[in-house]
């Protein structure tokens, strides 16, 4: 990402099948995180769970219910990024 958005070098885009996926995505996320010393620096979307964003500094999570994750089109977007599997 760092050659196309001078703010992270890593982008995440996942999905979840309903708000309480995305959020249960989310609390996992942030508790992995925890686990290894990492703190996440900004969060946003946890009360709806439509879309959940989770900043970590160099890597950037998001974390969408399916109509959100087609109606904002990330995956457009960023489509110029380098896909790591």
């Amino acid at each position: 990402m760092r050659s196309i958005a001078n703010f992270c070098d890593y982008f995440v885009i996942c999905s979840g099948t309903s708000d309480r996926q995305v959020k249960a995505i989310a609390r996992g996320i942030i508790e992995g995180l925890e686990e290894f010393g990492e703190k996440v620096l900004f969060k946003q979307g946890m009360q709806e769970g439509r879309w959940i964003v989770l900043d970590v500094g160099n890597v950037v999570t998001h974390i969408f219910d399916k109509d959100a994750r087609e109606f904002y089109g990330m995956d457009y977007l960023w489509q110029e990024a380098k896909q790591i599997s």
